[in-house]
């Protein structure tokens, strides 16, 4: 019998399944078991939140440890909510004393218990707006109180650069400079954002953390970690098809996780090229309904760009003559204008090569319309 599908498109199933990082997982340990806040900052789909897990999975049992994504956070009231939901339910213990706890520390929220599947219990809370910020100051001082260590790791931090709410990223910061017993990983997708807030002199967090970017990970490591179960179960595996793969999407973990796993799912192993052109034709098909409605719902001039930034794959020089032209974009700064709009809604991506089409998927979808 075929063991279970080992190539993980989501969430984090241990370090059997988690391919490389070796070193990023290490440097992540030592700065956080050494008492030091890590800021870590990666485009999407390149494994940021599996190598948290990892870290996590691999910290000392001292380490009580909490996560939280606050993607869908869009102001200070979402964020102290879903904060304290995370905390209260990773943390908090089950007993006599556990509602005069939450008293005294969340007085102004109003908690709601939900047994989970696996026995364990999660926390949700109501909350008055005009008890935002002593709820949040109750969240932290439940932090302070804990008897044992504890790492919180934020995930999408860029988002509190967005809330209309000023000076977010100050208020936090001056409590979590307090907290010399709880260790923080702020991690972010948006390098502009979160090197406003950890880079630059002005930041609020400016020289607080240690700063770890992601980097695909290399075709040969990755080559082996795909190898292996393959071997292992007796079926074919071409280097040559995943080479093509791995350059096909330039190594992006996501992708090349999403590609293995519809051939796993085949059950005939990865023979060759068409294996994979399978797999990403598979992909692609699955959202087509997606990208028509993401496509339509863009302005014309926006459908124009992404169209003309999918052609080219890499657009080094979106205001000069010859693509302007080629494109019939219109006049230059027309086109900065859509472009910076298009990187602030994630549908491009500037990389140090030029604009890519962020979604590959998306790119590839595109240049079908194009043939």
């Amino acid at each position: 019998m075929k063991t279970s599908n080992p190539f993980i498109t989501s969430g984090y199933a241990g370090p059997e399944t988690f391919c490389e990082r070796k070193r990023e997982t290490a440097e992540l340990l030592s700065a956080l078991e050494n008492g030091r806040n890590v800021t870590l900052i990666a485009p999407r789909r390149y494994g940021k939140t599996g190598l948290i897990r990892n870290a996590m999975n691999g910290l000392s049992k001292d380490f009580d440890q909490v996560y939280v994504d606050i993607y869908a956070t869009e102001c200070l009231s979402d964020f102290v909510k879903m904060f304290a939901d995370a905390v209260v339910s990773a943390l908090a213990t089950p007993g006599g004393k556990l509602a005069a706890t939450l008293g005294r520390f969340f007085g102004s929220l109003r908690p709601t218990m939900s047994p989970q599947p696996d026995g364990s219990v999660k926390w949700s809370f109501d909350l008055a707006e005009t008890a935002v910020r002593s709820s949040l100051e109750g969240t932290f001082d439940f932090l302070a109180s804990r008897k044992r260590p504890v790492v919180v790791a934020i995930d999408e931090f860029q988002q509190v650069r967005k809330y209309p709410e000023e000076n977010v990223e100050a208020l936090l910061r001056s409590r979590i400079q307090f907290l010399p017993d709880v260790r923080f990983v702020f991690a972010g997708s948006q390098l502009r954002l979160m090197s406003g807030t950890f880079v630059a002199p002005r930041g609020a967090f400016y020289n607080s953390t240690d700063i770890l970017s992601l980097d695909v990970i290399g075709e040969a490591p990755y080559r082996e970690f795909a190898e292996r179960f393959f071997r292992a179960e007796g079926l074919p595996f071409s280097a040559e098809a995943f080479s093509a793969l791995y350059r096909r999407f330039e190594g992006v973990t996501w992708y090349v996780q999403s590609v293995l796993n519809r051939v796993w799912q085949k059950g005939a192993g990865l023979r060759n090229e068409e294996d994979v052109d399978e797999a990403v034709a598979a992909l692609v098909d699955n959202r087509n309904l997606v990208f028509h409605d993401l496509l339509r719902s863009q302005g014309e001039a926006a459908r124009a760009v992404l169209r003309a930034v999918a052609a080219e794959g890499v657009t080094t020089a979106p205001t000069g003559r010859r693509f302007l032209l080629k494109h019939r974009l219109g006049a230059p700064s027309t086109v900065v204008g859509v472009l910076e709009n298009l990187v602030d809604r994630e549908l491009l991506y500037r990389t140090e090569s030029g604009y890519v089409v962020y979604d590959r998927l998306f790119a590839i979808w595109l240049r079908r319309l194009l043939k």
